[in-house]
Protein backbone atom coordinates (compact mmCIF):
# COMPACT_ATOMS: atom_id res chain seq x y z
CA UNK A 1 0.00 0.00 0.00
CA UNK A 2 0.97 3.85 0.13
CA UNK A 3 4.11 4.30 2.30
CA UNK A 4 5.33 1.05 2.95
CA UNK A 5 8.25 0.45 2.99
CA UNK A 6 9.45 -2.90 1.24
CA UNK A 7 12.68 -4.31 1.69
CA UNK A 8 14.66 -6.83 -0.14
CA UNK A 9 16.07 -8.34 2.66
CA UNK A 10 18.35 -11.00 1.27
CA UNK A 11 19.59 -8.99 -2.01
CA UNK A 12 19.84 -5.35 0.41
CA UNK A 13 17.76 -3.56 -2.70
CA UNK A 14 14.90 -1.11 -0.71
CA UNK A 15 11.74 -0.38 -2.82
CA UNK A 16 8.79 1.76 -2.18
CA UNK A 17 5.30 0.66 -2.89
CA UNK A 18 6.25 -1.82 -5.15
CA UNK A 19 5.90 -5.52 -5.42
CA UNK A 20 8.73 -7.55 -4.55
CA UNK A 21 10.90 -7.67 -7.57
CA UNK A 22 12.85 -10.88 -8.94
CA UNK A 23 16.96 -9.79 -9.12
CA UNK A 24 18.02 -12.70 -10.48
CA UNK A 25 17.76 -16.66 -10.14
CA UNK A 26 21.08 -17.40 -8.37
CA UNK A 27 19.60 -14.32 -5.49
CA UNK A 28 16.27 -14.74 -4.86
CA UNK A 29 14.43 -18.01 -6.05
CA UNK A 30 11.22 -17.07 -4.56
CA UNK A 31 9.78 -14.10 -2.52
CA UNK A 32 7.02 -14.10 0.44
CA UNK A 33 6.15 -11.52 1.92
CA UNK A 34 6.20 -10.90 5.72
CA UNK A 35 4.29 -8.61 7.90
CA UNK A 36 5.51 -7.17 11.26
CA UNK A 37 3.18 -5.90 13.58
CA UNK A 38 4.22 -2.24 14.22
CA UNK A 39 6.85 -2.17 11.87
CA UNK A 40 5.66 -2.91 8.04
CA UNK A 41 6.44 -5.27 5.73
CA UNK A 42 9.10 -7.04 3.75
CA UNK A 43 10.21 -9.41 1.69
CA UNK A 44 11.99 -12.36 2.50
CA UNK A 45 13.51 -15.44 0.42
CA UNK A 46 11.68 -18.76 0.62
CA UNK A 47 13.58 -21.06 3.33
CA UNK A 48 15.25 -18.26 5.28
CA UNK A 49 14.90 -17.61 9.05
CA UNK A 50 12.17 -16.16 10.14
CA UNK A 51 14.55 -14.58 12.91
CA UNK A 52 16.62 -13.32 10.28
CA UNK A 53 14.23 -11.59 8.48
CA UNK A 54 12.84 -9.88 11.79
CA UNK A 55 15.98 -8.54 12.38
CA UNK A 56 17.16 -7.59 9.25
CA UNK A 57 13.91 -5.52 9.06
CA UNK A 58 15.22 -3.84 11.86
CA UNK A 59 13.15 -4.77 14.25
CA UNK A 60 14.89 -5.61 17.67
CA UNK A 61 13.96 -9.32 18.58
CA UNK A 62 15.72 -10.88 20.69
CA UNK A 63 17.32 -14.29 20.09
CA UNK A 64 19.88 -15.03 23.15
CA UNK A 65 20.27 -18.69 22.63
CA UNK A 66 21.62 -17.59 18.68
CA UNK A 67 18.74 -19.37 17.26
CA UNK A 68 19.60 -22.71 18.91
CA UNK A 69 15.78 -23.63 20.15
CA UNK A 70 16.74 -23.28 23.97
CA UNK A 71 15.43 -20.06 25.06
CA UNK A 72 12.46 -19.09 23.46
CA UNK A 73 13.01 -15.29 23.37
CA UNK A 74 13.01 -14.95 19.54
CA UNK A 75 8.67 -15.82 20.06
CA UNK A 76 6.34 -14.66 17.73
CA UNK A 77 2.79 -14.93 17.37
CA UNK A 78 1.11 -16.12 13.87
CA UNK A 79 -1.21 -13.88 12.75
CA UNK A 80 -1.70 -14.61 9.44
CA UNK A 81 -0.13 -17.60 7.27
CA UNK A 82 1.23 -20.61 7.73
CA UNK A 83 4.71 -20.77 9.52
CA UNK A 84 5.15 -24.86 8.58
CA UNK A 85 5.50 -27.87 10.80
CA UNK A 86 7.33 -27.02 14.41
CA UNK A 87 11.12 -28.38 14.61
CA UNK A 88 10.99 -31.35 17.80
CA UNK A 89 13.21 -28.37 19.43
CA UNK A 90 10.72 -26.07 19.32
CA UNK A 91 7.59 -28.38 20.11
CA UNK A 92 10.48 -29.21 23.26
CA UNK A 93 10.90 -25.78 24.32
CA UNK A 94 7.12 -24.56 24.03
CA UNK A 95 5.76 -27.26 26.47
CA UNK A 96 8.41 -25.87 28.98
CA UNK A 97 6.35 -22.25 28.82
CA UNK A 98 3.72 -21.40 30.72
CA UNK A 99 0.60 -19.48 28.61
CA UNK A 100 1.47 -20.48 25.34
CA UNK A 101 -0.82 -19.84 22.74
CA UNK A 102 -1.86 -22.33 19.25
CA UNK A 103 -0.10 -19.50 17.12
CA UNK A 104 3.46 -19.23 19.59
CA UNK A 105 6.52 -20.00 17.38
CA UNK A 106 9.60 -19.93 17.97
CA UNK A 107 11.22 -17.47 15.05
CA UNK A 108 14.36 -19.10 14.96
CA UNK A 109 13.31 -22.66 13.89
CA UNK A 110 10.46 -21.20 11.34
CA UNK A 111 11.40 -21.06 7.85
CA UNK A 112 9.94 -18.86 5.15
CA UNK A 113 7.32 -20.99 3.04
CA UNK A 114 4.85 -18.48 2.30
CA UNK A 115 3.34 -14.99 2.89
CA UNK A 116 2.95 -14.57 6.78
CA UNK A 117 1.85 -11.76 9.35
CA UNK A 118 3.71 -11.61 12.81
CA UNK A 119 3.77 -10.30 15.83
CA UNK A 120 7.43 -10.03 18.03
CA UNK A 121 6.75 -10.87 21.74
CA UNK A 122 9.90 -10.36 23.63
CA UNK A 123 12.37 -6.97 22.29
CA UNK A 124 15.55 -6.02 23.32
CA UNK A 125 13.93 -2.49 23.79
CA UNK A 126 11.57 -3.70 26.80
CA UNK A 127 14.53 -5.24 28.18
CA UNK A 128 17.68 -3.18 27.67
CA UNK A 129 19.76 -4.75 31.02
CA UNK A 130 20.02 -7.73 28.66
CA UNK A 131 22.51 -5.26 26.77
CA UNK A 132 21.84 -7.02 23.38
CA UNK A 133 19.50 -8.93 21.48
CA UNK A 134 22.04 -12.44 21.63
CA UNK A 135 24.07 -13.83 19.26
CA UNK A 136 23.16 -13.56 15.43
CA UNK A 137 21.43 -16.85 14.16
CA UNK A 138 23.04 -18.24 11.26
CA UNK A 139 21.66 -18.76 7.81
CA UNK A 140 20.80 -22.26 7.58
CA UNK A 141 21.11 -24.03 4.04
CA UNK A 142 17.57 -24.59 2.71
CA UNK A 143 17.95 -28.21 2.03
CA UNK A 144 18.73 -29.26 5.51
CA UNK A 145 16.32 -28.75 8.81
CA UNK A 146 17.13 -26.72 11.50
CA UNK A 147 19.47 -27.33 13.93
CA UNK A 148 19.49 -26.90 17.66
CA UNK A 149 22.63 -25.76 17.93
Amino acid sequence: GAGVLERRVSAGVMTRDSAPRRLNRESVEAVATVTIEGHGTVAATAGRRLVLVVEDAGVDILHRCGGNARCATCRVEVLAGEAGEQTPWEVAKLATLESVRPSTRLSCQVRIEGDLTVRVVRRLSASPELGDAGPRPIEWPADRPLPPD
